[in-house]
């Protein structure tokens, strides 16, 4: 992850520097030079941080530590069962899927940064898995087709392997072709409707831009400023109507450099904490937390420079995942979209509600991560 430990009593800017700079463990992966754009943007982060930090110290009062033991004993539980997630899920699925393969990796990931030993060979395998099946589609994505799942499928493929740090080749800069083949679209729409993971145009929007930043290609240079340039004002322009939305609209300005407008939508966010620490997904009282809205919430803000220890509302949302999370390391959350597809046991408990539940721990561990400080050789 770029945004690790923004708290600037405990960060090292030049040091994350290096290694977002940092060449991939895996054979035949890669970073290429970090870019003055992105540069300034982790730098931006920081001084985004030093505002937010300087605020905490006001708020902190008598609190007590965080507790990092218990956080790191709630992510060594959580770890095996996102490792045996995917596992199971590309055992039935020949496909890529969102909750089981992207969301899961992308925690695995950062857990290896962060110290955490995790199965290199499974982390291969999925990554793999992902690739083939991106060439699978290749020629719908030539079209302008894609695949099942469109914008939100391939922005999730593509943020997954960038984030696991895979160097850009022929397939995935072709997906990026298909990402920015609308020269006159303002955003990134989802065709599906599967909440929350995937239904939401803020969703598909910040994970296509992360995608063309990585893996456009000098062909596609021209097309990818000007979706940046409109995907911006979008954002600026466009209402969050829950959770979800008001995460990726975050992720999205704060990708984009638009820093004061992204804390602005992040105190907007804060706002709607509840009463035991948590998020809802929906707005309303009657709505009830949970660590899908908690967990992306954390890290996105934590990730955005908004949060620092320091801040009570952050000790509180950590709080809430510790307490919301089951003995054998999951997570549960009630799933709210309709089923489409053959059910079967990915390895993630709570039955019916498993795939949503996935993708909550994922939330909730990357969340959890952003406390435990980064490995300077990971």
């Amino acid at each position: 992850m770029r945004g690790d430990r923004w708290a600037p009593e405990r960060y090292d800017l030049e040091e994350e520097l290096r290694l977002v700079k940092r060449r991939s463990p895996w054979e035949g992966a890669g970073q290429l030079p970090l870019s003055t754009e992105n540069e300034m943007r982790i730098r931006a982060r920081f001084r985004m941080s030093l505002l937010a930090f300087s605020l905490g110290c006001g708020l902190a009062g008598a609190e007590s530590e965080l507790p990092v033991e218990e956080v790191r004993s709630a992510i060594k539980k959580s770890i095996p069962l996102l490792e045996k997630t995917t596992i199971g899920t590309s055992e039935h699925r020949g496909c890529f899927t969102c909750h089981g393969h992207a969301m899961p990796v992308v925690a695995l990931v950062e857990a290896r940064r962060r110290g955490f030993i995790i199965d290199e060979n499974n982390i291969r395998e999925q990554l793999e898995h992902t690739l083939a099946d991106l060439k699978v589609g290749k020629e719908r994505y030539l079209d302008g087709r894609g695949q099942g799942g469109g914008y939100t499928r391939a922005g999730y493929a593509l943020w997954m392997l960038r984030e696991a740090g895979w160097r850009p080749n022929e397939i995935t800069g072709i997906v990026s072709g298909y990402l920015v083949r609308d020269e006159k679209a303002d955003h990134w729409k989802s065709n599906t409707n599967r909440p929350p993971t995937e239904f939401s145009p803020f969703t598909a929007t910040y994970l296509a831009l992360e995608a063309i930043d990585r893996f456009g290609t000098k062909e596609q240079a021209r097309r990818i400023a000007e979706r940046q340039k409109k995907a911006r004002e979008w954002l600026l322009q466009t209402n969050p109507r829950e959770t979800e939305e008001r995460v990726f609209q975050i992720l999205g300005l704060g990708h984009l450099g638009a820093t004061g407008q992204a804390a602005q939508a992040a105190k907007d966010l804060l706002k709607l904490q509840r009463n035991d620490g948590g998020w809802a997904q929906l707005p309303g009282e009657e709505r009830k937390s949970d660590p899908y809205a908690t967990g992306s919430v954390l890290f996105a803000l934590r990730r955005e420079g908004v949060f620092t220890d320091m801040d009570k509302s952050y000790r509180r949302g950590v709080r809430f995942l510790l307490d919301t999370q089951h003995d054998d390391g999951s997570w549960h959350v009630k799933s709210r979209s309709k089923p489409f597809q053959k059910y079967y046991e990915s390895g993630y408990p709570h039955g019916k509600d498993q795939f949503i539940s996935m993708a909550a721990g994922s939330w909730a561990t990357l969340a959890l991560l952003q406390l435990i400080m980064v490995e300077k050789n990971p």
